[in-house]
């Protein structure tokens, strides 16, 4: 019962970030869901509901290299590669969009990670 109470609270607190929050053709929005075990990235275009880039922890390219790693590194890692990846595209400014959850833990390794890796957000 309380799962569904804190999912029900999180989605709420996502949908007023998301009335604030859009990506647009020169600042992509990068989203960010966290799962219990993994989490995931996706840079989006809203204006044409099109994903550019995304990663996350099951990447072949995370999974090799998290042996051994708490879910903050892991997440750290996941956070370079979206970097990396929108990089090669072309895509060097995002809005950040953290998906309800706080600016803390595993989220803000991401978005440090993203930052530290070349992203301006």
């Amino acid at each position: 019962m309380a799962y569904v109470k804190n999912t029900l609270r999180r989605e709420i607190r996502h949908k007023r970030v998301r009335r604030k929050v859009a990506g647009n053709p020169d600042r992509p929005r990068l989203s960010v869901f966290r799962a219990l075990r993994h989490i995931y990235a996706q840079v989006i275009d809203d204006a044409v509901g099109r994903t550019l880039v995304s990663a996350s922890s099951l990447d072949e390219e995370i999974r090799s290299q998290s042996a051994g790693k708490t879910k903050t590194e892991v997440a750290a890692l996941v956070g370079s590669l979206v970097a990396k990846r929108c990089l090669e595209k072309g895509v060097a400014k995002v809005v950040f969009d953290r998906g309800g959850y706080k600016f803390h833990g595993r989220v803000k390794a991401l978005a440090d990670a993203a930052r530290a890796a070349g992203l301006e957000f």
